[in-house]
């Protein structure tokens, strides 16, 4: 693959329907090898499947891992990290954008890494809705577990020092 460091990227969420869910506007690409994709924003514009938009508040890393069924945005405000995960489809990139399917779970980290798993309800309503077949809510039970272990064990990427390293990395690719 050409190096596409410090390229721009859209990023799009669907639901399992394949419906579009949301789209980021701009990302800058920071990491892209075998595992996963990282890449930063900062005020970036959010379109919601509804035509709603609205622009993130705080700059962001996020980690889009190719093999597991989450990903991981870290959010930097006021010299904290905290992290927002979902537990969505590996990523897959294509000449429009970078793709993958949002479950509905999502676990919110706070700086002390204290957890809160999120809109359980919104999951049992789409999970029924679009009728999720039984293997992806075991991959998606599995890959929660595994989410929260990484989380307990501050394994890559729950440590601040790494995120802002990365969002230096952005902030000098912007010049």
């Amino acid at each position: 693959m050409d190096n596409i460091i410090g390229e721009k990227i859209v990023i799009h969420s669907y639901k399992h329907d394949k419906t579009l869910h949301r789209m980021w506007k701009n990302a800058t690409i920071l990491e892209d090898n075998d595992d996963l994709i990282i890449v930063a924003n900062k005020r970036t514009k959010v379109v919601e499947s509804t035509g709603r938009f609205w622009y993130t508040k705080e700059p962001s890393v996020a980690f889009f891992f190719k093999n597991h069924w989450y990903n991981v945005i870290a959010i930097i405000k006021k010299g904290e990290v905290t992290y927002y995960c979902n537990v969505g489809s590996p990523v897959l990139v294509d000449e429009e954008a970078l793709k993958y399917i949002d479950y509905d779970l999502d676990l919110k980290v706070d700086s002390d890494f204290s957890y809160k798993i999120l809109d359980i309800y919104e999951y049992k309503i789409h999970q029924e809705m679009m009728q999720y077949p039984t293997d992806i809510k075991q991959i998606l039970a599995k890959e929660m577990l595994n989410l929260k272990s990484r989380i307990d064990k501050r394994e890559y990427p729950f440590n601040s020092e790494w995120v802002l390293s990365w969002y230096n990395k952005f902030l000098s690719l912007k010049g």
